[in-house]
């Protein structure tokens, strides 16, 4: 099988899709080489910044996503990153995948090249930085797709990610195919290529549809314009009004000296006032401004909800006495994020990678990434089940032997899902075979952002 057969199968490329299919440049075309050279290797044009938003902008960007222009999604999706309260939220739960643990199965020999350090950092966070996975799985989750190129480095036989913004992403419904409107032209994208990277976390079809950019969206406008309400309205009541009641007697010299003193009131101001004159302040029940908070309050309820599946999480929730529930939620979010990104990975990232390092062995027998989600508690239980049954196994077979009879240890492994090789009653008799069982690589150490490395937990036993 050809490697890009290969590639195809891996991708589930459709049979209908011509693999030449497309009508804009390659990102390798000799005129795109020379712009880049020209830009300093920039392949992204600059983007574009809008401060102010409101529901028609919304409104254009889900009509202009559906016709495959994701330009005004991707610049509001840009633009709520200004608020705190959703960049925390969103930061949290990428951070919370990519500092996880992760685990490397197949060729041990490629496994043991992703983990060995190149200066501070392993291999594979060379080839995959944690600040590029970090935005590239935001992107995913925000818009619904993202994109990365994989772009050669000299001196070394691989090359580094690179998270390019979703504003330039384009689908062209008629060729089923995404475009990125480069520096020097709209660039076709091929995922698993070698140099595109595709992340598209949810379905197929019309991703970005899936993902969480106009709920978000609608909030935030919301928000902004409740901040602004809410401002105007504490900055016109800051300084309330002030009123001079004159006596019926009071000449119209002395009612507009009174008014002059009154204009000039300025800090630590005394009046002396004589019978009858007196000067008060008009001001609000100061409640108006509850409207605008009542709605900044919702938006951010929206944000927790939409990007973690609840408030619990967050704010930790009132009359719960199950700790364990909001955990679990969570949990299960971090889960699909982690399935999704490493799919990616898997599949558009790694074996090219691996190709270039040991050859064709590497498609023939792939090495793959999955994240260590599981919680140490949920590791210990299932330590202790594992144990349990082990015992009961034992226990069982010894107590049947008597009678004849065979204990049905298919049966048992299936009910409390224990993975076997091969036949289970066989492994269970001569234990796993050592040649064809999955390899587990210990986790990589993680680079801080400030370069440096933190050893993550090991990888269970």
């Amino acid at each position: 099988m050809k490697l890009s057969e290969a590639m195809g199968a891996l991708l589930g490329v459709s049979a209908y899709q011509p693999p030449d299919n497309y009508t804009g440049l390659q990102i390798d075309d000799q005129i795109v080489k020379d712009v880049r050279r020209a830009l300093g290797g920039q392949l992204q044009p600059l983007v574009q910044t809008r401060l102010r938003w409101y529901m028609a902008d919304l409104e254009r960007a889900q009509e202009e996503a559906d016709a495959g222009n994701l330009k005004t999604a991707a610049q509001l999706y840009r633009a709520m990153r200004r608020d705190g309260v959703l960049a925390g939220l969103l930061r949290n739960r990428s951070s919370s995948l990519i500092r996880l643990p992760k685990r490397f199965y197949g060729s041990e020999e490629a496994a043991q090249y992703l983990r060995s350090k190149n200066g501070t950092r392993p291999v594979f966070d060379e080839v995959f930085p944690p600040s590029e996975l970090r935005a590239l799985d935001e992107d995913g989750l925000a818009i619904g797709v993202g994109v990365a190129e994989l772009v050669p480095v000299p001196g070394r036989d691989y090359p580094v990610m690179v998270r390019l913004d979703p504003e330039f992403l384009q689908y062209i419904w008629t060729e089923n195919r995404w475009y990125f409107a480069s520096n020097a032209g709209r660039l076709a994208i091929t995922p698993g290529d070698g140099r595109w990277i595709l992340h598209i976390p949810g379905a197929r079809m019309s991703p970005w549809n899936f993902g969480h950019w106009a709920a978000l969206g609608r909030s935030f406008i919301n928000k902004e314009h409740a901040l602004s309400y809410r401002s105007n309205y504490s900055a016109k009541l800051a300084n309330p009004a002030r009123m001079a009641y004159a006596p019926a007697g009071a000449t119209e010299v002395q009612r507009k000296g009174f008014i002059a003193r009154l204009m000039a009131w300025g800090l630590n101001t005394v009046f002396e006032l004589p019978p009858g004159w007196e000067a008060k302040l008009l001001e609000s029940n100061g409640r108006g401004y509850e409207v605008f908070q009542k709605q900044i309050d919702t938006s951010d309820l929206e944000y927790m909800i939409t990007l973690t599946g609840q408030t619990v999480t967050t704010t930790g929730g009132m009359g719960f006495s199950n700790a364990d529930v909001p955990e679990t939620i969570r949990q299960d979010l971090i889960q699909d994020d982690g399935d999704a990104l490493s799919y990616t990975i898997n599949t558009q990232g790694l074996p090219m990678v691996l190709v270039k390092r040991f050859g064709d062995q590497a498609i023939e027998k792939p090495t793959i990434l999955e994240w260590n989600t599981e919680k140490p508690a949920d590791r210990a239980k299932e330590a202790a089940t594992l144990g349990q049954v082990a015992a009961a196994i034992k226990a069982l077979g010894e107590s049947l032997a008597p009678y004849e009879k065979r204990l049905n240890v298919q049966e048992l492994t299936t009910r409390f899902a224990i993975p076997v090789d091969g036949d289970p009653e066989s492994v269970a008799q001569a234990g796993a075979n050592e040649e064809t069982a999955p390899v587990e690589v210990p986790d990589l150490p993680t680079a801080n952002d400030d370069g440096g490395s933190e050893p993550a937990a090991a990888a269970a036993e």
